[in-house]
């Protein structure tokens, strides 16, 4: 059964591993761990300012994750939402955990909307976002201090 923790340092080998599998292997995407800087400090980019980071464990392995980070002007935005492939569906509804963590986080911290990018290959992705209450959205129409990656071409928010 996958338990839900927030981060511990102990997790960090194994999260990187599992998001570049992700990244890399299921969708070939040309991004690699250097372009990705938040994943090699987790506690200072996500666990401070009303951020915080999850994972989901199952039997030792690292399953899922997911972090929000405070970009200001009570916006938050959503990163690093990646669950492994024999874990996604509403069979065992860890997405919608993780996202329900984080939203009742938000919540608590008092954060109006949350925003996030993703790839345009993340499909079903796009459509959880949508069956979960966010709304898609032009780049242009994002927060100023919103950080963009270099694979993110669709974008949602999600009012508190």
């Amino acid at each position: 059964m996958v338990k839900i923790y927030e981060y511990k340092d102990e997790f960090k080998n194994n999260i990187m591993k599992m998001i570049l599998k992700i990244q890399q292997e299921e969708y070939n995407l040309p991004i690699t761990a250097n372009d990705q800087p938040d994943l090699t400090n987790i506690e200072t980019f996500y666990q401070q300012n009303n951020g915080n980071f999850w994972v989901g464990i199952d039997n030792g392995l690292v399953v899922g994750t997911i972090a929000i980070k405070s970009i200001g002007d009570g916006n938050a935005m959503l990163r690093k939402m990646f669950v492994k492939y024999e874990y996604r569906g509403s069979d065992i509804g860890l997405s919608k955990k993780l996202l329900s963590i984080l939203i009742d986080w938000a919540s608590q911290k008092k954060f109006n909307r949350i925003f996030l990018g993703t790839t345009s290959e993340f499909l079903a992705a796009h459509k959880f976002y949508k069956k979960n209450g966010f709304k898609e959205i032009n780049k242009e129409d994002l927060p100023i201090n919103f950080p963009i990656m270099k694979v993110d071409k669709k974008f949602y928010y999600y009012r508190l």
